[in-house]
């Protein structure tokens, strides 16, 4: 037998062991567990029924249900910081194991002054909640210019400015979307978006298709679902009973730069917002991604 011909059976003979191993191997190697969202937060809009009467107690059952970030918005009496000062506020958080991410605000009054407060404490953004719809397109490109005015002023002392939209800005106005403008106009030095997935899916658009589109311009997201079937527009529900496939959605968003993932919700049938709110949790907990 020639040295080639020895060769070529040393190694059919190691091959075929191979082979013969390979099922053993595959169950041996550890099965490669579904992602998760570790950290997420709540919009205590979601709470604005109870929380004005006892915010400390209401942020006290927020995190014993497993929130670690809280997104505010401003009450008008209480504030985004609930009746306590912003460091206050902070302490309190602290204490629960909580941190504050960002809130929404109005921005036409005493807007320096909520930056410079929100900055002192670590926050992340401020938000726009809510502007329009615009009848023209002009109209958004104003909204684009005035967004990156108050992202410089975010920006000067270490915050980060966002938009968050409702369905208005997903609907077309003179075969363009008011959303595309948005994106397009705002500097993306100064200015991140915050996408309602609920309304872009009420809006009867592809959020994925959008999260693709403008990858690392969606920083944070709100997250909450919608009746099966319901035509009306405030139909939303506690997330997993809904028609939205937040498994697919949240997926496709954490590749594309999604960092703050958020609770909203705004509608409750037989249900309170409490009891919602340790539902959403418990529904996040558990998605696989």
């Amino acid at each position: 037998m020639n040295y080639k011909r020895r060769e070529f059976i040393k190694i059919g003979s190691n091959l075929a062991a191979g082979l013969a191993l390979t099922p053993v191997a595959c169950k041996l190697m550890p099965k490669q567990e579904a992602d998760k969202i570790k950290t997420f937060g709540i919009q205590l809009y979601t709470l604005r029924d109870v929380i004005p009467n006892d915010p400390k107690g209401v942020l006290k059952q927020v995190a014993d249900a497993g929130y670690k970030q809280i997104e505010s918005y401003q009450h008008d009496k209480l504030g985004m910081f609930w009746g306590m000062s912003n460091t206050e506020f902070k302490k309190y958080l602290d204490d629960l194991g909580m941190t504050i991410v960002s809130s929404h605000c109005e921005t036409d009054k005493d807007f320096e002054k909520k930056v410079a407060e929100s900055a002192a404490i670590g926050m992340k953004y401020l938000i726009f909640p809510h502007e329009g719809p615009g009848k023209t397109i002009d109209d958004y490109k104003r909204y684009a210019e005035d967004f990156n005015k108050k992202g410089e002023i975010c920006k000067k002392n270490g915050l980060r400015f966002a938009f968050h939209n409702h369905e208005y800005s997903f609907l077309p106005v003179n075969g363009e979307f008011p959303e595309d403008i948005l994106i397009q106009n705002c500097d993306p030095s100064l200015v991140d978006f915050e996408i309602d997935l609920y309304w872009v899916v009420t809006a009867k658009q592809d959020p994925e298709a959008w999260l693709k589109k403008y990858k690392n311009r969606f920083r944070l997201c709100h997250i909450k679902d919608r009746i099966k079937g319901a035509t009306e527009r405030d139909a939303s529900c506690m997330l997993g009973q809904g028609s939205i496939d937040y498994s697919k959605i949240l997926k496709t968003a954490k590749e594309n730069g999604m960092e703050y993932f958020i609770v909203e919700q705004e509608r409750y049938d037989n249900t309170t917002p409490l009891d919602s709110m340790k539902a959403d949790a418990e529904y996040l907990k558990k998605l696989e991604i």
